[in-house]
Order: C-alpha cells, then sequence, then structure tokens
C-alpha cells in the first residue's frame, strides 16, 4: 500500500516532469549538486541550463587541469564564476535518485513506471481472472463433452509460447498500452480456469447443488450466485499470487522491446535501461530493482498470508 501510493501521489511532489529532459544531466549521481547556468544574451531574456558539479571541469577543456579544478572549487564554495557571458553558481536543485542518460529526473520516472507496472499486474490480472473463472465453472458444471473440448482448447494454448502471441498480437493491432491487458490476460487465464474448474467438479455434486437443481434453478443462477462464491476463497488467493507474475512477464516484454513506449516508462523499461549502464552509472538499475522487489515481494507475502487465512486445513482453530 505505501509503493502504490507512493507511485500515484509522489510524482505531484517531486517537482519535475517525467518526459522533461535536460541533456547536460546525463546520469548525474543522486543527490549530486547540480550547476545553474546563465547565458546572458544582447536581445531577450537570458537562457537558463544545468548540469552537474562533477561535470562542470567539462565546460573548460581548453584551460589547464589545475585552473579547471580552481574553478569547480570556487563554485562548489558557493561563489559565482563568470566566463565570457555566461555565468556559473550553485543552485538548490537536486535529484534525489540522480538522473537518467537524458537527464529525466529518475525518481518521478521510478514513480511513473510504479504506476504503470502496477495497473499491468492489476488490470490484466482482473481480464485473467474474469476470463478463467468463467470457463473453469462452465467446464467444470457441464462436464462430459463441453468439459473435455473447452480444456482442450485451453491445453491448445499452453502450447502456444507467449512472446508469439505477444507478437501477433502487436504486429495486428499495433503496440499499444491497452494492448499489454489483453496479451497478458490472453495467457494467465489458463491456469485461474483449471484451479476454478476442479473446485466446481468437487462443489456441484453437495447436496445444496443438487437442491438447488431439483428446484428447477437456471444453470447460470447455480454457478453465479452458488458455486462461484464457495469458490471465492482460492480466487482470492491465487489473483494476489497471478499480480506479481503478470508483473514480471512485462519486464520481459520490456527487454523484448515489447513492453510499454517513451516517454512512459515501467519499472521494467527502467530496469532494462539501468542494465546497460550498470558498471558506468549503477543507481539507473539499483532504484527500479528495489521498488519491482519490494512490491513483489509484498504480494507473494500477501498471498502467503491470504492462503492461511483462507485454507480451512491451514487454520488453527
Amino acid at each position: 500500500m505505501l509503493i502504490a501510493i507512493l507511485c500515484l501521489g509522489g510524482p505531484f511532489f517531486t517537482g519535475y516532469s517525467y518526459e522533461s529532459t535536460e541533456i547536460s544531466l546525463k546520469a548525474s549521481a543522486p543527490l549530486e549538486r547540480i550547476v545553474l547556468r546563465t547565458e546572458f544574451r544582447k536581445v531577450g531574456e537570458p537562457r537558463e541550463s544545468y548540469l552537474a558539479l562533477s561535470s562542470l571541469e567539462d565546460e573548460f577543456l581548453e584551460r589547464s587541469p589545475a585552473e579547471r579544478r580552481a574553478i569547480k572549487e570556487r563554485v562548489q564554495n558557493g561563489n559565482e564564476f563568470r566566463e565570457g557571458n555566461a555565468a556559473y553558481r550553485l543552485s538548490n536543485q537536486r535529484h534525489v535518485f540522480g538522473t537518467d542518460p537524458l537527464g529525466r529526473d529518475l525518481l518521478t520516472r521510478a514513480l511513473i513506471g510504479g504506476r504503470i507496472s502496477l495497473a499491468v499486474g492489476f488490470a490484466a490480472t482482473l481480464v485473467s481472472i474474469a476470463i478463467g473463472v468463467v470457463w473453469g465453472a462452465a467446464a467444470g458444471f457441464a462436464g462430459g463433452k463441453v468439459d473435455t473440448v473447452m480444456m482442450r482448447f485451453a491445453d491448445i494454448l499452453y502450447a502456444l509460447p507467449f512472446t508469439v502471441i505477444v507478437i501477433l498480437l502487436m504486429v495486428m493491432f499495433g503496440r499499444n498500452f491497452v494492448l499489454l491487458f489483453v496479451a497478458i490476460g490472453a495467457v494467465e487465464w489458463l491456469n485461474m480456469s483449471r484451479i476454478v474448474r476442479g473446485q466446481i467438479i468437487a462443489l456441484k455434486n453437495q447436496e445444496f447443488i443438487e437442491a438447488a437443481i431439483s428446484l428447477g434453478l437456471s444453470a447460470y443462477r447455480i454457478m453465479f450466485r452458488h458455486l462461484i462464491p464457495n469458490v471465492m476463497g482460492s480466487i482470492i488467493i491465487y489473483t494476489t499470487l497471478t499480480v506479481p507474475n503478470v508483473m514480471l512477464l512485462e519486464a520481459v516484454l520490456s527487454f523484448l522491446g515489447l513492453g510499454v513506449q517513451p516517454p512512459l516508462s515501467s519499472w521494467g523499461v527502467l530496469i532494462d535501461e539501468g542494465s546497460r549502464t550498470m558498471e558506468t552509472s549503477p543507481w539507473l538499475l539499483f532504484f527500479p530493482a528495489v521498488f519491482f522487489t519490494l512490491t513483489l515481494f509484498s504480494l507473494n507475502f500477501l498471498g502467503d498470508g491470504l492462503r492461511d487465512a483462507l485454507d480451512p486445513k491451514s487454520s488453527k482453530d
């Protein structure tokens, strides 16, 4: 909940946009001091730009190393340095997580990426649960040849590689954020359908279902008013365990270049970008990976707790 709240509200308070770039600030370290460069022009307002303090010496490559160090120390001590029509001084700007190779604030992008990853995780899970529950309940309640045909269709989908399905959807409908929900939900419902089918088969011969049938209730009402509510415990448990799996699938798609497209980002996209520069800028990989890992651990712990709480066999009471 804490991570979700941070991702939802945090970008409004960071002071930066997830898409605004500052090339001169590329890959600056976390909390590194930022220098404000003001260029005075004959016509118009002065133009301002920012650069990391560690990159200040690169502005004066024509000078000797000793002079460059002296300029850096002067600015670092809070004094202003002028060179031609440009002035350099420390600013109050800081980037808590540093910046990416395009100079974008990493904290803001990590929080926006959390929104995308959590949205994909929960929305695709809801799609898969809706399909899987209805499919499994219908197959288990109908039984016979209907059950055989429906589950053989599920087996065929099991045999298809997930990435192939996603690539085909991308080719047919183009890259779309909503398409991620459909693509992931189209394969994740298979496990849920088998779980629900097994539960329904175990319940449909119980006395209360036979009583409902003898009263002439429709199959639709029996399924949605009597059978499915009695397997909600298993559905809830599997839902909490499906969300992290879906988020991992989204991260895999991002590594393949099939995920969220720039300037939007997800944790998978940020981890992919950070892995390319981990030797020179390890924070670009570290912070998104920490957010991602903590979220996956939390969701798995939640699923384990719900399983113990809702499973009568593991209850101590």
